[in-house]
């Protein structure tokens, strides 16, 4: 499905929902560009900042991108890196060193253990492991091979191996893979880089354009500060140059708002954090002086601080992203739409990505494009769901499963997210799921690559590997009824919700995510829907006892153990299931978190 592009490079128009808390990325980027202006005394709220950086530490030594998420590479690597970033002291790096070990596969890092590697995940681990840790990595050896492996015949870098055979290059994987390299042979003195690196920097300078930014990728539709930061630090770290240093700094300059901050791309009309910090480690990279965006960008940024510490992408009255947004246009239901929530929705699609971004200016996210279809965005738009479809098309890993975005590890939450997506794209009157690009069997491939092989009967893990859950094995017969028979049996997907719900049921309400004592939301919720998927009968007086123990007058809990409310995300899942069991089967929209 190719279709013509038709959006344009601008900030989302509309009315989007903030929460107004920071966010672990926009932190990460605030502190990164005060280190490199030299200005982390201007830090907000250093102590909050600290607290709320520290606070994503779990048990395993690893961070997570939120409490009460697993522990995952990348939120590790900000982490720690923002608050050495700061002087801040990093806590039982040891325990991080040991969680690091158990995201090795062997010859490189992946985001969780027992994913499959990827270049994010082993740039950001290799960092860690030598930069914070005092590593080294496991086996130098095998990760400059694993590393060698990511060039595509065009000279570029991909994802992973699998990847490369495809030719899949682009400027982010060029970067991560140069940095790991770094990372594992100090700065490159104890040895060279596993590529042709004169084919490796003829492809990253033939992604500048004439105007003197770069793309992504050949695909890419237009220049931007992210990829411009990407290729022209691999280059710097290969200790080349970009084709035209002085166009490439002249264009980044031509990037300030009236601030004096940073805008992404030419047209965008926000400054917003992650723009300021391309532009700052771009000019660093260049060789540029700093000093005269200095004062404008660190004002900039102060605006972005959160009241008790940490950053989000804007102005936090104004910083929206689209799981909130999403989450309450789901919550007001049709009878109260907000055409606003889902125009602001649809203005999150901007160029180079087709999918739906977390927060504008972020990568496409495959959860976000399926909350926003949910609530209804590009309803009626043809050309932005062509986009989303062969978005969506190029997601799909060689393992046959998704990862968060492009690029990432395959994991059954994804995977789930994207074979939704797909299914809404569709509908009565669209393609069938077999007519938008993606490869159905590959998909089957990766949920049964999930399956515990011992154990209870259709257990399921986020990642192969991994350890069981309710959540990950019902995603996986949500994804086998949506295949058809042509697939996987219905009758034998139906069996297996019918035997994983009555594991999981809790005698007082709800379903549990392990065991069956204790329940939770997302469960609980996944487990409705799945029910209804295999057209099995719900016992919605059981449900209902849930539903009561954890909505309240100041919202829902994601547990009954859980204090207070979990936040808008929670509300939206609580007032979808009571509207579900006063609507009965079909009400309940597939959304998926975790």
């Amino acid at each position: 499905m190719t279709a013509t592009v038709t959006t344009a490079p601008r900030a989302p128009q509309g009315e989007g929902v903030s929460g107004g808390e920071p966010d672990l990325w926009c932190t990460y980027a605030a502190v990164r560009t005060l280190a490199w202006l030299d200005r982390t005394d201007t830090v907000a709220d250093p102590d909050g900042t600290a607290a709320y950086l520290s606070g994503r530490r779990n048990a395993d030594g690893g961070y997570a991108w939120s409490r009460g998420m697993l522990s995952d590479a990348w939120a590790t690597f900000y982490c720690t890196q923002a608050l050495r970033d700061m002087g801040r002291p990093v806590p039982g790096t040891e325990a991080t060193a040991r969680w690091l070990e158990r995201t090795w596969s062997g010859e490189a890092y992946a985001m969780l253990p027992g994913q499959a590697p990827d270049v994010w995940a082993t740039h950001f681990s290799a960092r860690t492991a030598v930069e914070l840790c005092d590593g080294p990595v496991p086996d130098r050896a095998r990760l400059l091979d694993w590393l060698s492996r990511l060039q595509c015949a065009e000279g570029g870098l991909s994802w992973s191996p699998e990847d490369a055979r495809r030719g899949k290059a682009d400027v982010r994987a060029c970067y991560y893979g140069v940095m790991a390299w770094r990372a594992a042979t100090d700065n490159g003195a104890s040895g060279a880089p596993p590529w042709d690196v004169a084919a490796l920097a003829a492809w990253l300078r033939d992604r500048q354009g004439a105007e003197g930014g770069f793309r992504f990728a050949p695909a890419a539709e237009v220049p931007c500060l992210w990829a411009t930061y990407r290729a022209v630090g691999a280059l710097a770290a290969l200790g080349r140059a970009p084709r035209d240093p002085d166009r490439c700094q002249a264009w980044v300059m031509g990037l300030r708002g009236p601030s004096g901050a940073f805008v992404r791309w030419e047209g965008y009309d926000v400054e917003d954090v992650w723009a300021s910090f391309c532009a700052v480690g771009t000019l660093k990279a260049l060789g540029a002086p700093l000093a005269p965006v200095a004062d404008s960008v660190t004002a900039r940024i102060s605006e972005l601080a959160c009241p008790g510490g940490g950053y989000t992408y804007r102005e936090p009255r104004d910083a929206a992203d689209a799981l909130t947004t999403a989450a309450a246009v789901l919550s007001a239901g049709p009878a109260a739409p907000r055409p606003d929530g889902v125009r602001w929705l649809e203005g999150c699609q901007l160029p180079n990505e087709g999918g739906v971004m977390y927060m504008p200016g972020r990568g496409s996210e495959v959860r976000c494009t399926l909350w926003a279809l949910a609530a209804g965005a590009f309803a009626g738009d043809r050309a932005a769901r062509h986009r989303i479809a062969d978005w969506l098309a190029e997601l799909q890993n060689a393992d046959g499963g998704f990862g968060y975005w492009e690029g990432r590890g395959s994991d059954m939450v994804s995977t789930a997210a994207a074979v939704e997506t797909a299914a809404l794209l569709g509908g009565p009157d669209g393609p069938r799921l077999d007519e938008l690009g993606l490869d159905l069997a590959g998909v089957l491939s990766f949920v049964d690559s999930c399956r515990t092989a011992e154990g209870e009967p259709f257990a399921h893990g986020n990642v192969p590997g991994a350890e069981p859950g309710l959540r990950p094995a019902l995603q996986a017969q949500r994804v086998r009824l949506l295949l058809g028979p042509g697939f996987a049996p219905p009758a034998e997907a139906r069996e297996a919700v019918g035997a994983l719900l009555a594991r999981h049921r809790v005698r007082g309400g709800g379903y549990a995510g392990e065991g069956n004592r204790v329940p939770d939301l997302l469960s609980t919720y996944e487990a409705v829907l799945a029910a209804d998927r295999a057209q099995l009968a719900l016992d919605t007086g059981h449900v209902s006892a849930f539903v009561d123990r954890v909505r309240a007058a100041d919202g829902t809990a994601w547990s009954p153990l859980a204090p207070g409310s979990g936040g808008p995300l929670a509300d939206c899942l609580g007032s979808l299931l009571a509207r579900r069991l006063a609507s009965g089967p079909g009400a309940l929209p597939a959304l998926a978190l975790s």
